[in-house]
């Protein structure tokens, strides 16, 4: 998986392995975290902003109402 994630967004291997096996929050550079949302986002994953439910991901719906991998 961490593969196919570095991969996908263009950071590094190592990188990821790293932010895998940080605890808690994600500690690193701006537009490295962008690039892997962009790599989820390309694979039908949409993020969730705090609206009182907590922060979060999912798929995101399709035009036929149904949610999954696009």
């Amino acid at each position: 998986m961490s593969e196919r994630l570095a991969e996908a967004s263009g950071v590094s291997l190592p990188t990821i392995k790293r932010l895998e096996a940080a605890p808690g929050a994600l500690s690193a550079h701006g537009p490295t975290i962008a690039a892997i949302q962009r790599a989820f986002e390309g694979k039908g994953l949409e993020f969730i902003t705090e609206n009182g439910g907590g922060a979060g991901i999912r798929f995101r719906e399709r035009k036929d109402g149904t949610r999954g991998e696009h």
